[in-house]
């Protein structure tokens, strides 16, 4: 195991930051960390670079113990989501930086900058300053500083929070296929979840100190294991009564059992479009929204406003329409549970009298 972390926690005054925080992390791993402001990513990161010292509880790199290992020991790259950029160095000495603390000899210093220069896309800008660099450039810089000394762990901090929208999806995938080549353990903290869903080969979802979930984007948006993590994690519909839903009254029969929506789970349409309408019950259109390759509908099911997807190439619905809708699936939960349930009424549809 590369990365051990266990029963990590970390107080300031009367804020519990960190509660009991226990994972591992496999060498070669991307690990995003994911979940609202205030939730305790930055502290755990911080922990892990030995910026902060934890309370209690222990961090493990390749099964040496590093709480008392001071942070230039610890073989850390850091990259801020201000970039941290020396601005009277050119981008070549802002690369060069750790390995002149280092005492490389001068040919050593240069071939590797050089090499991270080819790697991050920077050639050609090595004389110039950070002040006459895109944003995204300066960024692609403090990447390439950070990798420079050969670290054996990448902690990003909101690494593209202070770059636009297009740029920063462009870095993404840029950084994603940058992991892979150096083959470094990597862990960023990010609130935004496509960003997450996109570069991390797993993510944990921070909440209030703990790890609420860790495991692929797809197993974390597909099978939530706490109800936190399903309201976070994707679009969706909270319904405070689940037994109000036609083919879920049974499995959210208990009392202060809820359900949760994705638009997926939904289907919405004409009545001519559905082969046994006894599963369905009625909505009106509300908005509609296009999204490019669908159209996102908002649609009134009783008391309840859910929202899902339409194809373009399917008749287009208008506002104020009476249309038919099924939910496929819900996540229900209460206080004792949570799990995926089924529409029962389509597997066992009431017969239609004729």
């Amino acid at each position: 195991m590369h990365i051990e972390v266990r029963n990590l926690n970390k107080q300031f005054g009367d804020f519990k930051a960190v509660n009991d925080v226990s994972f591992d992390i496999e060498k070669g791993h991307l690990i995003g960390l994911l979940g609202p402001s205030g939730g305790g990513k930055t502290s755990i990161l911080r922990m892990l670079a030995g910026l902060e010292h934890p309370d209690s509880g222990e961090i493990r790199f390749h099964g040496q113990l590093v709480n008392a290992i001071p942070p230039q020991e610890r073989g850390i790259g850091f990259v801020f989501q201000n970039y941290a950029l020396f601005k009277h160095m050119t981008v070549f000495d802002n690369i060069a930086f750790g390995l002149k603390v280092k005492k490389f000899g001068k040919a050593q210093l240069k071939d590797r900058v050089m090499e991270l220069v080819e790697l991050t896309g920077l050639k050609g800008f090595e004389k110039r300053y950070p002040h006459q660099l895109s944003g995204g450039q300066r960024q692609r810089v403090a990447f390439a500083r950070a990798l420079a000394p050969e670290p054996q762990l990448l902690l990003l901090d909101e690494p593209f929070a202070a770059i636009d929208a297009k740029i920063r999806q462009e870095l993404r995938s840029w950084l994603r296929e940058l992991i892979e080549r150096v083959g470094i353990t990597s862990i960023f903290v990010t609130h935004d979840q496509d960003e997450a869903i996109e570069v991390a080969d797993e993510i944990m979802i921070i909440n209030q100190g703990r790890v609420e979930q860790k495991g692929t984007p797809w197993d974390i948006y597909k099978e939530p294991k706490t109800p936190f993590v399903a309201t976070f994690i994707g679009e969706s519909t909270v319904i405070e009564r689940g037994s109000q839903l036609k083919g879920f009254e049974e499995e959210a029969a208990q009392p202060g059992t809820k359900a949760l929506i994705r638009p997926e789970y939904i289907e919405v349409g004409l009545a001519q479009e559905f082969n046994l309408l006894s599963v369905t019950e009625e909505g009106i259109v509300g908005h509609l929204h296009f999204r490019g390759s669908e159209w996102m509908v908002e649609v009134q099911v009783g008391e309840h406003k859910l929202i899902t997807y339409r194809s373009l190439e399917k008749e287009t619905l208008q506002p104020g329409q009476q249309v038919r809708v099924l939910v496929h699936r819900a996540y229900l939960f209460n206080e004792d549970r949570s799990w995926i349930a089924e529409n029962r009424l389509k597997e066992d549809p009431m017969p239609v009298m004729i």
